[in-house]
């Protein structure tokens, strides 16, 4: 079994849906837009999925290829989501910058990027969430 990973989302009162986030001592700020009542002020909670999956596919690809000691010199990702019919889907576009990555590492690397955790999370059917009340 993996390590438990955690994290603290609590109101901050800034706007009517503004959170603050900490994890692992990192702090972020969460919030809806203001077409949805929010004040702006961070990202809306699909934008921070949507930057999950961006940051997880580049990790993975960066890993890989520093594995494979493969001349990667940048990767970025850019992603989009959009609700069709009644599925959510997620499209992503990734760059791949090295001179001398051959066609082949290229497309092993675009490969392992459909592998990162985020997107086998979002992908598997069996994902379990439990909501818990806290007494206090």
């Amino acid at each position: 079994m993996s390590e438990k990973i955690h994290a603290r989302v609590t109101e901050t009162g800034q706007s009517l849906y503004s959170v603050a986030i900490d994890s692992h001592g990192h702090g972020l700020v969460a919030d809806e837009g203001i077409d949805f009542g929010g004040g702006n002020l961070g990202q809306a909670p699909y934008d921070l999925l949507l930057s999950a999956l961006g940051a997880c596919t580049a990790m993975t690809v960066r890993w890989y290829a520093k594995q494979q000691d493969w001349p990667l010199d940048h990767v970025s990702v850019v992603l989009t989501h959009e609700k069709v019919v009644h599925q959510d889907v997620f499209t992503k576009t990734i760059t791949l910058r090295g001179d001398l990555l051959t066609p082949e590492q290229r497309a092993k690397l675009l490969d392992v990027a459909d592998k990162c955790p985020v997107q086998r999370t979002l992908t598997l059917n069996n994902t379990q969430i439990t909501t818990i009340a806290d007494p206090g």
